[in-house]
């Protein structure tokens, strides 16, 4: 795989990236390259099985967790989840999405399970972050550190202060529908979320080295943690790297994974299996895989939303492209970006899984050069 081992090799030589650990698969081959070093002193190379705190590409995983429960017959889609998270009860919404915090009116509707799937629950973040009711929402969450959460019960209570940004079902927001469908899972499922997806999803999938803490022993292959510095070279910058030696109080359904590439296909696989595991042992539906992998966004859901999705849509959990937009989106390719510095992706169509894990934050939500190329050259 020389082109992407070229590309990744030159954003270390330059200083951009410390190290990756990137990976194509198309059906049974597959190809990884790592590149660099995996610490802040540029002594431990990166490998294969280095673990990243893969941010917002935890979110598909979460999305499958809800669908199985979803299958069991616990939560329907159209549930209101009010009868699981009695704090959205009666939801609250700014009057305009420019209005005041306190200038409210009721939300019309219950927020059902499909609008968290969907990422349409009225709260999360537009392309605007400016407006007050952002503001808000930034103090209740925020992505960057989600071992800072309070205990899930105090972070609804937290949340349920906050007005939404529109009505349930109305506009894509990102981010906030996935820590409402970790919620959901470990209140309906009467378990916690770490605990009900290491058994159904982690442990099936033979997934080893994902959860929300780091073992002791395996705190060496943990990656450091970089920013991008004023002259655009990767900086260290691990101050709460002790946090993930313990469980989160809220684990984050929404970004709080650790993992490793080798994991993440394993999860791709059986998507593209149509909820197979290599053995042969049922893990979703195909109506399921069906559902988080087709896009759920109108045209002008879509529209609304330049900053996150760049035109595309949005499944469950994940990305959906709609149009060929650049070199290597495809229609029908699932997956996303965390903003820890990491990507994964799969193209039902054609069987190939790309993962790309780097330990450099972003800066915003627009990709940053070293994935786009990535992409551009495994497209």
């Amino acid at each position: 795989m020389t082109a992407p081992h070229d590309t990744l090799r030159r954003y270390v030589d330059d200083g951009r990236l410390p190290g990756a650990v990137a990976l194509v698969a198309r059906g049974d081959e597959v190809e990884v390259v790592t590149v660099g070093h995996a610490d802040g002193g540029r002594k431990v190379p990166m490998a294969r099985d280095s673990l990243f705190r893969i941010a917002s590409v935890s979110k598909p995983l979460t999305a499958a967790a809800l669908m199985m429960l979803v299958e069991d017959g616990r939560v329907a889609l159209e549930d209101p989840v009010e009868q699981w998270l009695p704090e959205l009860a009666a939801p609250l919404m700014v009057r305009t999405p420019e209005s005041p915090v306190d200038d409210v009116v009721p939300a019309e509707r219950s927020i059902t399970v499909e609008d968290l799937l969907s990422s349409r629950p009225g709260w999360g973040f537009p392309a605007d972050f400016s407006l007050p009711a952002v503001t808000a929402l930034f103090a209740v969450q925020n992505g960057r550190f989600p071992h800072t959460y309070p205990p899930l019960d105090t972070w609804l209570a937290e949340l349920a202060k906050v007005p939404m940004l529109s009505r349930p079902g109305e506009t894509w927001l990102y981010n906030t529908a996935s820590d409402l469908q970790g919620a959901l899972i470990a209140r309906a499922s009467g378990s916690t979320l770490p605990d009900f997806m290491a058994e159904r999803l982690f442990g099936p999938l033979g997934m080893k080295d994902t959860g929300f803490r780091v073992p002791e022993r395996d705190w060496g292959r943990l990656a450091s943690a970089f920013r991008p510095g004023e002259d655009g070279t990767a900086e260290f910058d691990d101050d709460r790297v002790d946090d993930w030696r313990r469980m989160p109080d809220f684990p984050s359904g929404a970004g709080g994974l650790v993992s490793t590439a080798d994991d993440w296909l394993a999860f791709a696989r059986m998507l593209l299996a149509r909820g197979e595991s290599p053995e042969g042992r049922r893990v979703l539906s195909p109506d399921s895989v069906t559902r988080m992998t087709t896009d759920r966004l109108t045209p002008a859901q879509r529209e609304a939303s330049p900053l996150f999705l760049e035109g595309q849509g949005w499944g469950y959990g994940g990305s959906v492209d709609v149009a060929r937009t650049d070199p290597w989106t495809v229609p029908g390719r699932y997956g996303w970006v965390g903003g820890t510095g990491t990507a994964a992706h799969l193209v039902p169509a054609t069987g190939k899984v790309t993962v790309l894990l780097t330990p450099v934050v972003m800066t915003g939500p627009t990709p940053p050069e070293a994935m786009r190329d990535f992409w551009r050259v495994t497209a």
